[in-house]
């Protein structure tokens, strides 16, 4: 395992197309825990396409584009490494215009820095999705980190204390179940076909005693307790999402999301498990429209 990073920063994968319709929507949507009540007309309109008060992708659905050109990163020049190395850290998601209920979209990828941490290097990856017409979608930015291949020279990056809860108790507190089989709802979502999230053998290799959940659906869950609680509930409002995977969620558990309104358009969070009381996910905010 290796790094050239003179090969690596800025290295730009092969544009790759993610077809989606509103079937592709609904599935989404339910993968990340909407409608769990099934009669709730603010949940409705999330996964079921007639509904009467509208029908609407939920704003972190284009954090599953890039699965379509991610694959990529096993071919880049210059990095070599173990694929069971590589960990999720971070994800921030910015939409750049209303979400369609179906499209073709083209990612654009490249990596952007690699960072030395010593213990392994942090692949930093921009991803620009576009419609059919040129028109930027979204753009997400994808914090990789793998294990093992650190020590190359390479400059150590930014210490990525951001977003940090204040010293008081959060604003809103909600706890949302997920179901046992969540991991392999969301992977027929999502695109992600990790086996670490479905069987129980692989999940053991990676030192689990069973599937975990995907951090992106925990992410899932924990936007949409915000965007209910600061924002009406409202994808209008949605404007980005930032997030550091912590530790994993194991299917069947409880996710509490603390929040804290820092500003109008500012929501702080941090999202745990009831069960186990470990942070899930950290250093977390999203950022709303004023309309």
């Amino acid at each position: 395992m290796s790094v050239d990073v003179a090969k690596v920063v800025g290295y730009r994968f092969e544009p790759a197309e993610f077809k989606y319709d509103e079937r592709d929507v609904s599935l989404y949507g339910l993968a990340i825990g909407a409608a769990a009540n099934p009669v709730d007309p603010e949940e409705l309109k999330f996964v079921y396409e007639l509904n009467g008060a509208g029908f609407y992708p939920f704003p972190t659905f284009p954090a599953v584009f890039p699965f379509s050109v991610m694959w990529q990163i096993l071919q880049v020049p210059g990095l070599e490494f173990n694929p069971m190395m590589l960990l999720h850290g971070e994800q921030f998601l910015e939409l750049k215009r209303p979400l369609p209920t179906a499209a073709t979209i083209t990612n654009h990828a490249h990596i952007s820095h690699i960072y030395d941490k010593g213990s392994g290097a942090l692949v930093i990856l921009d991803i620009t999705s576009v419609d059919e017409h040129g028109n930027d979608i979204a753009f997400n930015q994808i914090s990789a980190f793998i294990r093992g291949i650190g020590g190359f020279g390479g400059e150590r990056g930014p210490s990525g204390d951001v977003n940090l809860p204040p010293a008081r108790k959060p604003d809103a507190v909600v706890r949302q179940p997920t179901q046992p089989n969540q991991a392999l709802l969301y992977r027929l979502a999502s695109g992600d076909g990790n086996p670490l999230h479905a069987d129980p053998q692989m999940a053991a290799i990676g030192g689990y005693d069973r599937p975990i959940l995907h951090g992106l659906c925990t992410f899932g869950f924990a936007a949409r307790a915000v965007l209910r609680q600061f924002a009406e509930n409202d994808p209008a409002r949605f404007k980005s999402i930032h997030g550091r995977f912590s530790s994993p969620v194991f299917p069947g558990e409880t996710i509490v999301t603390d929040m804290w309104r820092e500003t109008d358009t500012r929501i702080l969070f941090r999202a745990g498990t009831v069960e186990r009381k470990e942070w899930v996910i950290t250093q977390a905010a999203m950022e709303l429209h004023v309309l």
